[in-house]
């Protein structure tokens, strides 16, 4: 991508998702039950979508923001009795489940080496979740959601084969005892002009907490195409 005459950008990545774990049990003590959600909602294909907005400050700093919904929903039956949020769901019947995941990040990174075949960025991002688990069965319902910060740490790094080719990777990430956040894309970008720009590639989104009100693993994979503009 070529960004000798722009300062700003903007990228539309869309594609489908799968999820090979999600994890749940909540409370995470003795009244609730560890349950896979995914039995409930399947593995996927769902939709998946998320916006990118970058702004270069100066030479070597950047600022992105970044929108990222993630929703999916379906219908499976528990395999034994399932305390989820004080609500007992019985096994064998019909249950209904929905899973979202809005992720709202802000990161600032720094240049690090730029050069006509290679760029590397370091920086922090603060990102903003919106997370919610619902689960209905003939007449019972139970709905958790939790809003939280989370620290994480950038790293981006790009090598331009040839004019228009570039290979991306990306990730932001964090671990500590009480969980961890990982979101790793490897893009091929194609440009078009100087203002448009088209890529492939593969993401994974993998983490969770293990504290006292919660236990929650997911892992994610995405196969993406998106668009870019440069301005």
């Amino acid at each position: 991508m070529d960004e000798r005459d722009s300062r700003f950008s903007v990228e539309l990545e869309a594609g489908p998702a799968w999820q090979t774990r999600n994890d749940v049990q909540i409370p995470n003590d003795a009244s609730g039950t560890r349950f896979a959600l995914d039995e409930l909602t399947g593995s996927g294909p769902f939709p998946a979508f998320r916006l990118y907005a970058e702004a270069r400050l100066g030479s070597r700093n950047f600022l992105r923001l970044l929108v990222a919904p993630l929703s999916l929903e379906g219908t499976g039956t528990l395999t034994q009795p399932t305390r989820f949020n004080e609500v007992t769901f019985d096994p064998g019947v019909p249950t209904s489940a929905t899973y979202r995941f809005d992720s709202y990040r802000l990161t600032w990174a720094y240049r690090l080496v730029a050069d006509p075949t290679w760029r590397i960025d370091l920086g922090l991002t603060a990102k903003l979740r919106s997370a919610a688990i619902d689960l209905e069965q003939a007449d019972l319902t139970s709905s958790y959601d939790n809003v939280g910060f989370v620290p994480l740490l950038h790293l981006h790094a790009a090598w331009r084969p040839s004019v228009s080719w570039t290979l991306a990777f990306d990730a932001d990430g964090a671990a500590a005892p009480q969980g961890r956040a990982f979101d790793v894309s490897l893009k091929l970008y194609r440009d078009l002009s100087d203002r448009w720009s088209l890529s492939a590639g593969y993401r994974t989104l993998e983490g969770g907490a293990d504290v006292e009100d919660v236990y929650t693993f997911a892992w994610f994979h995405y196969l993406t195409v998106s668009a870019v503009y440069r301005f």
